[in-house]
């Protein structure tokens, strides 16, 4: 007999709606967020989606976001979050449609990456801090106080909201990846993605992976001189002077607080001559005309940002990203600019955060049972590989951790893809041989061969193919 009170199914059935609604709500959700197809794009089989997710409603500031689902079996594959440096640079235009998305802009239409990181994890691209690409505040105040904890905090509160909309990913193998600044953005964001699970389980935080990563100020910039003079750029003299007079760290920090003194600017005039404006710093052997899209650290290298631009690659992403039809299957909108842009104009970010080493955020990380590795472009003069061998070395020996995969080359089918050192089983450094501060935009294939070792936890091949 059944002996169930009214109450008892007014109490089930009021359970069952709650349950129908959120359900329909998230269908909805989905449903807005889905792009059905974007202008010129090829045929593919995954899902993609866009769209903002607020992270502060009282002040109304939204962050946007660019989701590729896997290409094969998306249910079984990581879920990868991609954030590009600058600061203010868009890890949409740069990082989706110019290094390791599914599409690149080409014309009027989008050609297929074929080396497209959604080959082996599901990849979620953020444009953050608010104010960079599509993302907006309704205060423009937002846009003059930012810095690496607002941007940690925001990043943290857009994840949490972005797994409302996309449950199934809540519980999925997360790995953050990033390159530049988010040598700053990863690590801090990691951080309290580490301290937010002490109180509720949400991330399953598998691993961090940096690309030329700006992890401590004074050595990653310091060791530009010797980059430069080992590659034939600059003079012995000139590296002299400059290494004894004015090193980069200072004429960092001396510009960004407005006072650069005469016997720097003299040194640098004398390094920017003879390193010429005709080699882009962000790939020492690329033709100029192939480095647009290398522009995204323009601003931690302020004295040559008017040698550093080249339209070349990034005109047809700026273009693309403008189109009318483009921001509407997007489910974008442009708040406050005239136009969307590769690197924000309206962002002041506070730049001597720059500063604030991340190189221990790392260390805790790695302490906390967290794999990271630290990647470089060996064509990269901005941030050297020399710096960041260095420092993951130094922090390695700190660490007490013993070298476990000894210094050696690593292949990508039948040539060297580069160099590589595992310490501890959890702390790795990699070159990547010909690529550019930007590696998945100069060495696609072998910044695929990298990212797919980084997921599955193994050693870089070390054989041919």
């Amino acid at each position: 007999m059944n002996t169930s009170s009214p109450a008892s199914w007014g109490n089930t059935i009021a359970a069952v709606t709650t349950a129908l609604l959120l359900h329909l709500s998230f269908i909805s959700s989905l449903h807005v967020d889905n792009i059905i197809e974007l202008p010129g794009q090829p045929k593919v089989s995954f899902q993609q989606f866009s769209g903002y997710v607020p992270v502060d409603a009282k002040n109304q500031r939204f962050l946007f976001y660019y989701f590729a689902e896997a290409e094969i079996e998306p249910s079984t594959k990581p879920l990868v979050l991609w954030l590009n440096g600058g600061p203010g640079c868009s890890s949409l235009g740069v990082g989706a449609f110019s290094e390791n998305g599914p599409f690149r802009p080409s014309g009027k239409a989008l050609t297929r990456n074929e080396h497209s990181w959604n080959r082996e994890a599901n990849m979620l691209y953020l444009e953050t801090p608010v104010g960079v690409g599509f993302s907006y505040s309704n205060d423009t105040n937002n846009y003059v106080s930012a810095d690496d904890k607002i941007t940690a905090r925001d990043n943290l509160i857009f994840l949490k909201r972005w797994f409302l909309k996309f449950p199934q990913y809540k519980n999925r193998e997360l790995f953050i990846t990033g390159e530049s600044y988010a040598g700053h953005y990863v690590p801090q964001l990691a951080n309290l993605m580490m301290q937010f699970n002490k109180k509720e389980n949400l991330f399953n935080l598998k691993g961090i992976a940096l690309g030329n990563p700006v992890l401590d100020f004074a050595t990653d910039f310091n060791s530009r001189a010797e980059y430069f003079w080992s590659h034939g750029l600059i003079s012995d003299s000139t590296f002299e002077l400059f290494t004894s007079a004015c090193n980069y760290s200072r004429y960092v920090s001396e510009y960004y607080r407005g006072s650069v003194s005469s016997v720097c600017s003299r040194v640098m005039s004398q390094v920017s001559r003879e390193t010429s404006k005709f080699v882009d710093k962000y790939d020492v052997t690329l033709d100029v005309c192939m480095s647009s899209v290398l522009s995204q650290s323009k601003i931690i290298s302020p004295q040559q940002v008017p040698e550093s631009i080249d339209v070349c690659v990034e005109d047809e992403t700026v273009k693309y990203l403008n189109r009318r039809d483009v921001k509407k299957a997007l489910h974008a909108r442009l708040v406050g600019v005239r136009r969307w842009e590769v690197c924000s104009n309206v962002l002041d970010y506070d730049l001597l955060n720059i500063e604030i080493p991340t190189i221990s955020i790392v260390g805790s990380l790695v302490k906390a049972g967290i794999p990271v590795l630290v990647y470089s472009g060996d064509q990269d003069s901005v941030i050297p590989l020399t710096g960041s061998r260095k420092l993951v070395h130094g922090l390695a020996k700190r660490l007490r951790l013993e070298t476990t995969v000894p210094y050696r080359v690593w292949f990508q089918g039948k040539q060297v893809g580069g160099w590589t050192q595992v310490y501890g089983n959890i702390l790795s450094f990699a070159t990547i041989r010909g690529a550019s501060h930007e590696a998945p935009f100069s060495q696609p294939e072998r910044s695929l061969v990298l990212f797919k070792a980084f997921l599955e936890g193994r050693p870089l091949p070390e054989v041919l193919f």
